[in-house]
């Protein structure tokens, strides 16, 4: 197998690289001691077009795959940017998927330009108090009353919370039917983070502080049935189709990571 990178692929990576030069240590150190999220940062990689990397060209994107997105991810943290720098930008990159695979024209183009340009910026609700990895057992649940769903539940290790204004999150519409599989009767939803029925509490971690990590609680959360992505009860698998390219890049992140700290490492080594 040929590891060597592509002329494109270079390029991303020098590009990368040439972006984070001016976000050095101390901005980032900085960031990390008071908790504040790294908008200049963000910024810079939505004005330079990375938030759509991976997204369609049709819709703001630049329509590359998940091998040139996890290059663009390994990059910024192998820059020093490290995790603080990845989790800032991480949802944006896979996180909107389900949509581009499973929406409807009419959704794409009302969801993705916005996040492409960085005008919007969305967080995760997936992860609840009694469900991680099991996602199936998750208990938040949305009841359509006949005009719109009604969602009523709790989300936990939500990044970005703090700042976003739009939220991708799977929800319970049904319980399975008898004989069922257990992840039947989840459905997606991209909405509107409205903070008169959401309310966020930041949870205290060692680490990546910049990037908030957040318990949720929402409170007959109005959702129009245009925010529904896909069929009801077929959420489950949509949301693999961004969980698992992210898994990739969360993968690169580390890799770029443990780079920077090898090299530092080293050159602390010469100066001894």
């Amino acid at each position: 197998m040929d590891f060597e990178l592509t002329a494109e692929q270079q390029a991303i990576r020098d590009s990368i690289f040439k972006l984070c030069e001016k976000y050095d240590d101390a901005y980032w150190l900085e960031h990390d001691r008071s908790g504040e999220f790294p908008e200049d940062f963000v910024k810079d990689i939505a004005d330079g077009g990375w938030l759509g990397i991976a997204m369609p060209s049709e819709y703001g994107g630049s329509g590359l795959g998940v091998t040139e997105a996890a290059i663009m991810m390994q990059a910024v943290a192998e820059s020093g940017a490290g995790q603080s720098g990845a989790s800032a930008i991480h949802m944006n990159i896979f996180g909107p998927n389900p949509i581009v695979v499973f929406g409807s024209e009419e959704q794409k183009k009302r969801m993705l330009p916005p996040l492409i340009a960085g005008k919007e910026r969305a967080c995760f609700g997936v992860t609840e108090p009694n469900s991680g990895l099991n996602t199936s057992a998750l208990q938040t649940r949305a009841e359509w009353n006949g005009n719109q769903y009604m969602v009523n539940g709790r989300k936990l290790w939500t990044s970005t919370a703090q700042t976003a204004n739009k939220i991708l999150m799977i929800v319970r519409t049904g319980d399975p039917d008898a004989g069922g599989k257990p992840a039947d009767g989840l459905s997606l939803f991209y909405t509107d983070f409205d903070r008169d029925y959401i309310e966020v509490q930041e949870i205290e971690k060692m680490g990546r502080k910049c990037v908030d990590s957040n318990a949720v609680f929402i409170d007959d959360l109005p959702v129009p049935p245009e925010d529904l992505i896909g069929d009801e009860g077929k959420g489950f698998k949509y949301l693999l189709h961004g969980l698992n390219p992210e898994r990739v890049l969360i993968a690169a992140e580390a890799v770029g990571l443990g780079r920077v700290a090898l090299k530092r490492a080293v050159e602390y080594a010469k100066e001894r």
